[in-house]
């Protein structure tokens, strides 16, 4: 299931580890810790609940030379490849190398002289260095030319730092251009890819609160998925990184480009319904939280839409009067009614994972 393969746009590749970015590699979900990473055990927690929640590259914090130091036990234990996040010392981004980091998140131009040594150094590791523009950071001079931080202002800082690194005869690179804004975003992005064949990770950065930064994120990264552009996404939320997979995994299904668990439709509440859809709708969402297999499950409330939307999920339930009548592939197994109604159903779908399960394995 990859609609939009065809027509996304050509990349080089680059590898964090086991992982490949770009070059036609599945578009690849990332995020960030939000531990002090200088803490091994809660760095490493996270980063295993991030794995668990479909989580493919870990970024981490690298602020000072003790968090440098605890870098190699965080990679040596990671599930994932550990990609470290740096800013003005270069010396801490050697630290970082050599304490066996799949990759650099690094603005050559924030590092001065010490450029050299860490391109010298992620060439010896084989590792790519992501550099990029934040609306936030953009250099003065390239704000008063551009006339504050447009995304052509994005696009020339972003490759300014790009040029240092290809001065260098360095070319595993990747390329972000952040912004708070979503046409700022999307319009840099869009120049970006006409101009280079580097893999780019997409984000709209300080995206906001749970639901703003969910819509935010959605139109940002799915409008740029949606033209072929972008070969890995960070969602950016405010809070626990654990919701930005729910986000990320959810633009990449609504565009057909990769599944992971179940689909859940489910219709809105209105006059016409006649069971507490609401708490079905959620009990059911919690109930599959930790499910991987790719499935659809239909949650509808009412006797209009409701048996049609569900004959067309593998497994779904529409209401009735105070009653419930489930389906599977299409067949009515069962009618259920009152307060067995939730219950009845999450047996039900236990039961189907168990079927699906056993004959995968036949």
């Amino acid at each position: 299931m990859n609609a939009f393969s065809p027509s996304r746009r050509s990349t080089r590749v680059v590898h964090l580890g086991p992982v490949a970015v770009g070059g036609g590699a599945p578009v690849r979900v990332q995020s960030m810790t939000n531990t002090d990473t200088r803490d091994v055990d809660a760095t490493l927690a996270q980063i295993v609940a991030l794995a668990q929640a479909g989580c493919e590259i870990a970024r981490v914090a690298v602020p000072d030379a003790r968090a440098a130091e605890a870098l190699a036990s965080v990679c040596r234990q990671s599930p994932l490849p550990v990609v470290a996040d740096i800013h003005f010392d270069g010396r801490l981004a050697v630290a970082a190398v050599e304490a066996g980091v799949a990759g650099l998140r690094i603005n050559p131009g924030n590092i001065g002289p010490q450029v050299e040594r860490v391109v010298d150094a992620a060439k010896a590791a084989g590792i790519p260095i992501r550099v990029g523009a934040n609306s936030g950071s953009i250099p003065k001079d390239i704000l008063e030319r551009c006339g504050g931080p447009t995304a052509d202002a994005l696009v020339e800082a972003a490759l300014r730092h790009v040029r240092l690194l290809e001065e260098r005869g360095f070319g595993a690179i990747k390329i972000s251009l952040k912004s708070s804004s979503v046409p700022v975003t999307v319009a840099a992005y869009r120049r970006m890819s006409a101009l280079v064949d580097y893999p780019l990770h997409l984000g709209v950065t300080e995206a906001g609160t749970p639901l703003r930064g969910a819509v935010k994120s959605a139109l940002g990264i799915g409008m740029l998925l949606a033209e072929g552009i972008g070969d890995t996404i960070r969602v950016s939320l405010t809070g626990d990184p654990l919701r930005e997979m729910t986000v990320a995994w959810e633009i990449l299904r609504c565009l057909g480009l990769r599944r992971r668990g179940p689909e859940i439709v489910s219709c809105p509440t209105c006059g016409r319904t006649e069971i507490d859809l609401e708490a079905l709708a959620s009990a059911v969402e919690a109930h599959l939280a930790n499910v991987t297999e790719p499935f659809t499950v239909a949650v509808m409330g009412c006797v209009v839409n409701g048996p049609g939307e569900a004959r067309e999920a593998d497994i779904g339930i529409a209401g009735g009067r105070d009653c419930g009548i489930v389906f599977k592939k299409g067949a009515v197994v069962r009618k259920v009614r009152g307060e067995a109604l939730i219950p009845a159903f999450l047996q039900e779908l236990d039961l189907f994972l168990a079927e699906r399960r056993a004959s995968e394995h036949c």
